[in-house]
């Protein structure tokens, strides 16, 4: 599996297909997180904006390889499943790696504070929070993200359509581990708590789980 990672990794660097979303993400940052704001609030920023990149990233690295060349891969690793899941693994440690370093840019560029500016929040607990939040919002990116392109949905058209309409729900919703999590922090920068979304975190990943097994399964059906 780590060969085949390294593999998919390689694919999408030389690919360059990774800048729209990174750009996307990089510029999204830019226009919402400032020097000097209240960190928990920025943290959420943060994590929020991760989800749809991270399904972008998905639904690139599961897409990135001729079918020639997947069938070739698929059978020297023995099926289509590992390929698959190696192709959506690479993604989601790649949006993780993003997550992790904008929420350090954020953490050093950000004031310790409440919304007010008045209570002070540690800065170690709203770095646990801030990066448990990003994690939630990264693995349900990843679910939305296997469960909008192949092998569920080949059309490049609806699968996008799909993406966006699944990322905008699973930040929405009600009951949404990512919802919960990025809410818990704008609402405990209001008083300058520090709410450490651990239910979350393990929602989600039950969540990313279900659906990238539920992917990989159905590749060996529907390539």
């Amino acid at each position: 599996m780590t060969a085949l990672i390294r593999y998919q990794a390689d694919l999408l660097v030389r690919s360059q297909r990774w800048t729209a979303p990174v750009l996307l993400y990089a510029a999204f940052l830019a226009v919402g997180v400032r020097a000097g704001q209240p960190v928990l609030d920025s943290l959420g920023y943060t994590a929020a904006g991760l989800l749809p990149v991270t399904a972008w990233l998905v639904r690139v690295c599961a897409g990135q390889e001729p079918p020639a060349a997947r069938a070739v891969v698929a059978a020297a690793v023995g099926g289509q499943p590992r390929a698959h899941l190696a192709a959506l693994l690479t993604a989601l440690g790649c949006a993780g790696l993003l997550g992790t370093a904008a929420t350090a840019v954020v953490l050093v560029i950000s004031d310790p504070a409440g919304a007010d500016h008045m209570v002070r929040v540690p800065l170690p607990a709203a770095c646990v929070a801030g990066l448990l939040a990003t994690a939630c919002c990264v693995l349900l990116g990843a679910a939305v993200g296997a469960l909008c392109t192949r092998p569920l949905l080949h059309g490049r058209g609806w699968s996008m359509v799909a993406t966006v309409l699944a990322s905008l729900l699973a930040l929405v919703t009600t009951g949404s581990p990512a919802k919960y999590a990025v809410t818990g922090l704008v609402t405990g920068s209001l008083t300058g708590t520090v709410h450490v979304p651990v239910l979350p975190l393990l929602g989600a990943a039950a969540v990313a789980a279900a659906a990238l097994a539920l992917a990989c399964r159905l590749t060996s059906v529907r390539g």
